[in-house]
Protein backbone atom coordinates (compact mmCIF):
# COMPACT_ATOMS: atom_id res chain seq x y z
CA UNK A 1 0.00 0.00 0.00
CA UNK A 2 1.40 3.09 -1.35
CA UNK A 3 1.97 6.17 1.63
CA UNK A 4 -1.12 7.60 2.78
CA UNK A 5 -1.59 11.40 4.54
CA UNK A 6 -3.04 11.34 7.48
CA UNK A 7 -7.23 12.05 7.45
CA UNK A 8 -8.03 15.43 6.94
CA UNK A 9 -10.48 15.55 10.43
CA UNK A 10 -9.15 12.37 12.65
CA UNK A 11 -12.49 13.64 14.29
CA UNK A 12 -14.90 13.23 11.60
CA UNK A 13 -17.30 10.37 11.65
CA UNK A 14 -15.54 7.11 10.85
CA UNK A 15 -17.95 6.66 7.44
CA UNK A 16 -16.67 10.17 6.54
CA UNK A 17 -13.16 8.43 7.36
CA UNK A 18 -13.60 5.70 4.93
CA UNK A 19 -15.27 7.18 2.30
CA UNK A 20 -12.01 9.57 2.30
CA UNK A 21 -9.70 6.44 2.46
CA UNK A 22 -11.69 5.27 -0.72
CA UNK A 23 -11.04 8.72 -2.32
CA UNK A 24 -7.09 7.51 -1.76
CA UNK A 25 -7.13 4.19 -2.67
CA UNK A 26 -10.38 3.03 -4.78
CA UNK A 27 -13.59 1.82 -3.24
CA UNK A 28 -12.73 -1.82 -4.26
CA UNK A 29 -9.29 -1.39 -3.06
CA UNK A 30 -10.59 -0.22 -0.01
CA UNK A 31 -13.23 -3.03 0.33
CA UNK A 32 -10.34 -5.30 -0.21
CA UNK A 33 -8.55 -3.76 2.52
CA UNK A 34 -11.95 -4.39 4.96
CA UNK A 35 -12.36 -7.70 3.91
CA UNK A 36 -8.79 -8.15 4.67
CA UNK A 37 -8.99 -7.11 8.25
CA UNK A 38 -12.57 -8.73 8.78
CA UNK A 39 -10.62 -12.32 8.07
CA UNK A 40 -7.49 -11.55 10.27
CA UNK A 41 -5.00 -9.27 8.49
CA UNK A 42 -2.22 -7.84 10.68
CA UNK A 43 -2.95 -4.42 11.64
CA UNK A 44 0.50 -3.64 11.26
CA UNK A 45 0.58 -4.09 7.30
CA UNK A 46 -1.83 -1.40 6.95
CA UNK A 47 -0.45 1.55 9.90
CA UNK A 48 -1.47 4.12 7.21
CA UNK A 49 -4.85 3.23 6.51
CA UNK A 50 -5.95 2.58 10.45
CA UNK A 51 -6.74 5.96 10.94
CA UNK A 52 -9.05 6.25 8.58
CA UNK A 53 -11.27 2.73 10.14
CA UNK A 54 -10.68 4.08 13.54
CA UNK A 55 -10.05 7.80 14.16
CA UNK A 56 -6.73 6.83 15.76
CA UNK A 57 -3.29 7.14 14.40
CA UNK A 58 -1.32 4.16 15.29
CA UNK A 59 2.12 4.86 15.86
CA UNK A 60 4.93 1.78 16.87
CA UNK A 61 6.17 4.14 19.51
CA UNK A 62 2.44 4.50 21.49
CA UNK A 63 1.17 2.01 23.86
CA UNK A 64 -2.19 1.90 21.82
CA UNK A 65 -0.63 -0.03 18.98
CA UNK A 66 0.15 -2.86 20.77
CA UNK A 67 -2.51 -5.84 20.55
CA UNK A 68 -2.77 -5.99 24.52
CA UNK A 69 -4.66 -2.22 23.77
CA UNK A 70 -6.32 -3.13 20.68
CA UNK A 71 -7.17 -7.00 20.61
CA UNK A 72 -7.48 -8.51 17.11
CA UNK A 73 -11.18 -9.11 17.65
CA UNK A 74 -10.98 -4.90 17.73
CA UNK A 75 -9.08 -5.05 13.87
CA UNK A 76 -11.65 -7.51 12.62
CA UNK A 77 -14.93 -5.49 13.70
CA UNK A 78 -13.46 -2.46 12.49
CA UNK A 79 -13.09 -4.27 8.82
CA UNK A 80 -16.25 -4.93 8.92
CA UNK A 81 -17.82 -1.84 10.15
CA UNK A 82 -15.72 -0.52 6.86
CA UNK A 83 -18.27 -2.07 4.79
CA UNK A 84 -21.10 -0.16 5.90
CA UNK A 85 -19.49 2.89 4.37
CA UNK A 86 -17.87 1.23 1.18
CA UNK A 87 -19.36 -2.36 -0.94
CA UNK A 88 -18.64 -4.48 -3.51
CA UNK A 89 -20.40 -7.95 -3.59
CA UNK A 90 -17.02 -9.75 -3.29
CA UNK A 91 -17.58 -8.75 0.25
CA UNK A 92 -20.01 -10.59 1.13
CA UNK A 93 -18.69 -14.30 1.68
CA UNK A 94 -16.49 -12.61 4.26
CA UNK A 95 -19.09 -10.96 5.95
CA UNK A 96 -21.37 -13.93 6.17
CA UNK A 97 -18.03 -15.94 7.14
CA UNK A 98 -17.45 -13.16 10.24
CA UNK A 99 -21.13 -14.14 11.46
CA UNK A 100 -19.52 -17.03 13.05
CA UNK A 101 -16.58 -15.24 14.37
CA UNK A 102 -15.21 -16.16 17.97
CA UNK A 103 -15.69 -12.75 19.34
CA UNK A 104 -19.63 -11.03 19.21
CA UNK A 105 -18.12 -7.45 18.71
CA UNK A 106 -17.07 -8.89 14.65
CA UNK A 107 -20.29 -10.80 14.57
CA UNK A 108 -22.58 -8.03 15.72
CA UNK A 109 -20.80 -6.18 12.99
CA UNK A 110 -21.53 -8.21 10.23
CA UNK A 111 -25.04 -8.65 11.39
CA UNK A 112 -25.66 -4.57 10.64
CA UNK A 113 -23.35 -5.08 7.20
CA UNK A 114 -25.68 -8.01 6.02
CA UNK A 115 -28.80 -6.25 7.19
CA UNK A 116 -27.33 -2.76 5.73
CA UNK A 117 -26.79 -5.27 2.34
CA UNK A 118 -28.82 -7.47 2.02
CA UNK A 119 -27.14 -10.17 2.30
CA UNK A 120 -29.13 -12.73 1.73
CA UNK A 121 -26.81 -15.47 2.79
CA UNK A 122 -26.59 -14.11 6.15
CA UNK A 123 -29.80 -15.78 7.41
CA UNK A 124 -28.78 -19.11 8.91
CA UNK A 125 -25.88 -17.65 10.67
CA UNK A 126 -28.32 -14.49 11.65
CA UNK A 127 -30.72 -17.16 13.06
CA UNK A 128 -27.77 -18.46 15.17
CA UNK A 129 -26.98 -16.06 16.24
CA UNK A 130 -30.64 -14.85 17.01
CA UNK A 131 -30.81 -18.04 19.08
CA UNK A 132 -27.58 -18.42 20.81
CA UNK A 133 -26.38 -15.00 20.98
CA UNK A 134 -24.90 -14.23 24.57
CA UNK A 135 -25.76 -10.69 24.80
CA UNK A 136 -28.84 -9.24 24.12
CA UNK A 137 -27.81 -6.25 21.90
CA UNK A 138 -26.45 -9.19 19.35
CA UNK A 139 -29.68 -11.11 19.79
CA UNK A 140 -31.67 -8.19 18.54
CA UNK A 141 -29.61 -7.08 15.42
CA UNK A 142 -29.68 -10.96 14.91
CA UNK A 143 -33.23 -10.06 14.49
CA UNK A 144 -33.14 -7.14 12.30
CA UNK A 145 -31.11 -8.67 10.24
CA UNK A 146 -33.23 -11.81 9.66
CA UNK A 147 -35.98 -9.10 9.21
CA UNK A 148 -34.37 -7.58 6.11
CA UNK A 149 -32.92 -11.07 4.70
CA UNK A 150 -34.64 -14.62 5.84
CA UNK A 151 -36.83 -16.64 4.19
CA UNK A 152 -39.42 -18.49 5.73
CA UNK A 153 -37.51 -21.48 7.31
CA UNK A 154 -36.74 -18.76 9.97
CA UNK A 155 -39.88 -17.02 11.12
CA UNK A 156 -40.01 -19.98 13.70
CA UNK A 157 -36.77 -18.79 14.89
CA UNK A 158 -38.32 -15.51 15.12
CA UNK A 159 -41.51 -16.52 16.66
CA UNK A 160 -39.69 -18.66 19.26
CA UNK A 161 -38.14 -14.93 20.50
CA UNK A 162 -41.27 -13.18 21.22
CA UNK A 163 -41.11 -14.85 24.45
CA UNK A 164 -37.43 -13.73 25.02
CA UNK A 165 -37.37 -12.88 28.98
CA UNK A 166 -35.43 -9.50 27.17
CA UNK A 167 -37.82 -7.34 26.67
CA UNK A 168 -35.75 -5.45 23.41
CA UNK A 169 -35.58 -8.94 21.86
CA UNK A 170 -38.98 -9.73 22.23
CA UNK A 171 -39.90 -6.21 20.86
CA UNK A 172 -37.29 -7.01 17.96
CA UNK A 173 -39.31 -9.93 17.43
CA UNK A 174 -41.96 -8.86 16.68
CA UNK A 175 -40.74 -6.12 14.66
CA UNK A 176 -38.82 -8.57 12.64
CA UNK A 177 -42.17 -11.26 12.15
CA UNK A 178 -43.97 -8.32 10.71
CA UNK A 179 -41.23 -6.91 8.45
CA UNK A 180 -40.34 -10.75 7.28
CA UNK A 181 -44.42 -11.67 7.08
CA UNK A 182 -44.49 -8.13 4.77
CA UNK A 183 -41.26 -9.03 2.56
CA UNK A 184 -42.55 -12.58 1.53
CA UNK A 185 -46.39 -12.38 1.38
CA UNK A 186 -46.57 -14.53 4.60
CA UNK A 187 -49.42 -14.40 6.61
CA UNK A 188 -48.39 -14.32 10.04
CA UNK A 189 -50.06 -13.55 13.66
CA UNK A 190 -48.27 -11.70 16.25
CA UNK A 191 -51.06 -13.91 18.51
Amino acid sequence: MSELPLPRDLGAPVGELVVELAGHLGIRATVDLCVGLLSGADRNAYPDAMPYLTGVVFDEESPIFYPAQWKDYWVRTWGARGLLYVWDDSASPAVVAGLDDEHWRPAEMCLKVSTKREIGEAGPGAAKLAVDGELPRVRVQALRTIGAVGDTEHVEVVTGLLDDPEPAVRRQAARSLTRLARRLGLDVSLD
